[in-house]
């Protein structure tokens, strides 16, 4: 049996972090076995314990990455535009698309995320991996009114409900609504 080279295996871990960030996001951490997850990848599941102590470990690490993502996400918009509230506008606008609604496994982790944290009580790590995510979106989302955070709860709140009634009126009149209040002179 060969050895994978450690560069190789810096890559396996890499892909299998990647795919679990997308794949708990889009069903969930207890929706995707390890057995599945490595397949995705083309790899066996005793690959996977070679990398992680245990499929906590990796939703750890896959939460901490989508989070790193969205960093990304949120930096690319402040450059985008000319200034913080014209950057916050459009990651409202993107928020409460069809298109982020359509994609969760390439949308935001604070809603991706949200239900495992809530029925994941032995999370910890994960929790804490989390919670530090959100306060870091909510502090990005911030204005001289509010700390961020009634900003983040409605539009993952908006965009987790939208989910719930994809393909109803009702899924495209929470995000409009949302948005319509969100944006208004004197929205949340």
């Amino acid at each position: 049996m060969s050895r994978v080279s450690q560069a190789q295996a810096l890559e396996n871990r890499r892909r299998a972090v990647a795919a679990a960030s997308q794949l708990f996001r889009e069903r969930g951490v207890n929706g995707i076995s390890v057995a599945d997850l490595m397949k995705s990848i083309g790899l066996t599941t005793g690959g996977f314990y070679k990398q992680f102590p245990s499929k906590e470990a990796l939703i750890a690490e896959a939460a901490q990455a989508a989070f790193g993502d969205l960093d990304l996400l949120l930096a690319s918009f402040d450059t985008a535009h000319d200034d913080h509230d014209t950057a916050r506008g459009a990651l409202i606008d993107f928020y409460l698309s069809a298109e982020h609604r359509d994609q969760p496994g390439t949308g935001c982790p604070t809603a991706g995320f949200a239900g495992d944290m809530a029925r994941e009580p032995t999370a910890e790590e994960v929790r804490e991996t989390y919670a530090a995510g959100v306060q870091e979106f909510a502090a990005w989302m911030s204005t001289d009114a509010n700390d961020g955070l009634p900003m983040v709860a409605t539009l993952v709140g908006a965009i987790l409900l939208a989910r719930a009634t994809a393909g109803t009126a009702l899924s495209e009149k929470i995000l409009e609504s949302t948005h319509k209040a969100l944006t208004a002179p004197h929205g949340p």
